[in-house]
């Protein structure tokens, strides 16, 4: 074998390893791109949800003033009924 065909079989060898680091790499690229398209899905759902965040802030308020308002309401349901529902079938 001259130094010839040593310099090829060489050159042969690396272009081989070369071709199969470009498929690894290739392989690499197409599931790093699949990850980011399904990252980009579930940004989108993250955003929609995300959204009315600022509309629930507002809701804190209003809860407020309907357990006030409830509390009026039981106030005015008790004085309704006192004295009914004490066994002696409404009468006082």
């Amino acid at each position: 074998m001259s130094a010839w065909d040593l310099s090829l079989l060489i050159g042969l060898v690396a272009a081989l390893i070369v071709a199969a680091l470009l498929l690894v790499l290739i392989k690499a690229v197409r599931d790093i791109e699949s990850s980011v398209n399904g990252l980009l899905d579930v940004a989108g759902k993250v955003a929609g949800n995300t959204a009315n965040i600022p509309q629930l802030q507002a809701t804190a308020p209003v809860l407020g003033l309907i357990v006030e308002e409830a509390v009026v309401q039981d106030g005015y349901m008790n004085a309704l009924t006192d004295g009914y529902g004490n066994g002696n079938g409404g009468a006082r």
